[in-house]
């Protein structure tokens, strides 16, 4: 059977939803926080050299850019389609660029012909190092697109907030550029102190951040979830995060071969205005916010939030279903799901919240919703009699339901 009939035989079984596979990302520079719910034995599963796995990836037509050591279809998330006795996976690239506006929608196919998007789970132990992620002109040097993001942080995976449960954003206001550019010419020579310029901010669980491209940033411990732009483009501007040295060529990572060399570049990618701001509180964190009125939704047997919406590429929300209830829920766009408490039905399928995953093993936690099927409603059935369901929605941008 040819992968094209495998797609549409997987679109129409699942009556517009498709089920994916867990999607398991390793970062050589980061330790694993051990909360995403990936066996014990399994977080070395690559290979110590490769590092720990602290991340997974949610509805990625992405590919990871880890290095020369990078697999083949790291960061690119399957589809699952089960036939009897038969289980297949393809690349949900692959269904993206088959099923088109079938899939995702004739807005967001008409304007990207692809998926702009992606979520991910992002787990470590200790904090990230000061970084950046370009725009799109920064990105485009090297052939790349730019990358805004955002975070929440799930109750449901936080049980412990790590080494370092706060995250360094942007510059302390009054700080000079010299000050900055010193810092980055300070890489390789041990500890730059880039931080020693910024702030950091506590992170509360059931919260968020919106992080813009050309913001400096140090990602704290908690485990966070992470809606993007579809694009792995960063580069680290500091060079010792606690204990761990980062290697010189993260600076230069996503630095066109001509400016290597040149912190005048660095410099640019930077939006200062943006990171000296001094009400980069009240501009960039998110409280959940209700996506109707509560009493109305409760009526109707849920409650959902928005959890990310501060960018225009992409958006999120946070949906309870309480126990023994049922919820027809109706969106204006396709989203990749991602379950996090409790178990039930969706539609023609059982999905469930997995206490503890495999590596290899295939899951009922993750799914993408057509947006036909998004805007006829989506049927979903909690049934546990005391535990309520919860899962993460992740959509593209543009969303017609944002208007906040």
């Amino acid at each position: 059977m040819d992968n094209r009939s495998i797609i549409h035989r997987a679109f129409d079984q699942g009556q517009g939803i498709l089920r994916l596979a867990p999607n398991w990302v390793p970062r050589s520079f980061c330790v694993p926080g051990r909360r995403i719910k990936l066996h014990p034995d399994d977080y070395y599963a690559l290979g110590g050299e490769r590092g720990g796995i602290d991340e997974r990836w949610f509805s990625s037509t992405t590919p990871a850019d880890n290095g020369p050591l990078t697999g083949r279809s790291e960061g690119l998330s399957e589809v699952v389609f089960e036939d009897g006795d038969s289980t297949e996976k393809f690349l949900f690239r692959d269904a993206v660029e088959e099923l088109k506006d079938l899939l995702i929608g004739k807005r967001i196919w008409g304007e990207y012909n692809s998926w702009p998007m992606y979520s991910k789970f992002f787990d470590n132990m200790d904090a990230l190092p000061h970084h950046i992620h370009h725009d799109d002109d920064h990105a485009k040097l090297t052939g790349q697109i730019g990358k805004p993001e955002a975070y929440y942080f799930p109750p449901q995976v936080n049980n412990h907030g790590g080494k370092f449960p706060y995250t360094f954003f942007g510059i302390e206001p009054g700080t000079s550029r010299e000050k900055v550019k010193e810092c980055l010419m300070d890489f390789a020579k041990g500890d730059n102190k880039i931080t020693s310029i910024s702030k950091a901010y506590r992170l509360e669980t059931g919260t968020g951040w919106d992080v813009p491209p050309g913001l400096l940033h140090a990602p704290g411990s908690m485990c966070t979830y992470e809606p993007q732009k579809a694009s792995d483009v960063f580069a680290m501007y500091q060079s010792l995060a606690g204990e761990k040295v980062i290697p010189e060529e993260f600076l230069w990572k996503d630095t066109p071969t001509e400016h290597i060399g040149d912190f005048d570049h660095l410099m640019d990618v930077i939006d200062w205005d943006l990171n000296v701001d001094p009400d980069f509180r009240e501009n960039r964190f998110m409280q959940p916010v209700p996506v109707g009125p509560p009493e109305e939704m409760e009526q109707d047997g849920y409650i959902e939030n928005w959890v990310c919406y501060k960018s225009d590429a992409f958006s999120a929300k946070e949906l309870t279903i309480p126990p023994g209830t049922t919820a027809t829920i109706r969106d204006a766009a396709s989203y990749g799901l991602i379950m996090m408490q409790g178990h039930g039905t969706m539609g023609i399928w059982d999905i469930e919240t997995p206490a503890l995953i495999r590596f290899g093993q295939l899951t009922q936690d993750e799914y993408f919703v057509s947006e036909q099927a998004a805007m006829e409603g989506v049927r979903i059935t909690n049934q546990s009699k005391t535990d309520p369901m919860v899962m993460l929605k992740h959509f593209g941008p543009g969303n017609p339901d944002l208007a906040l």
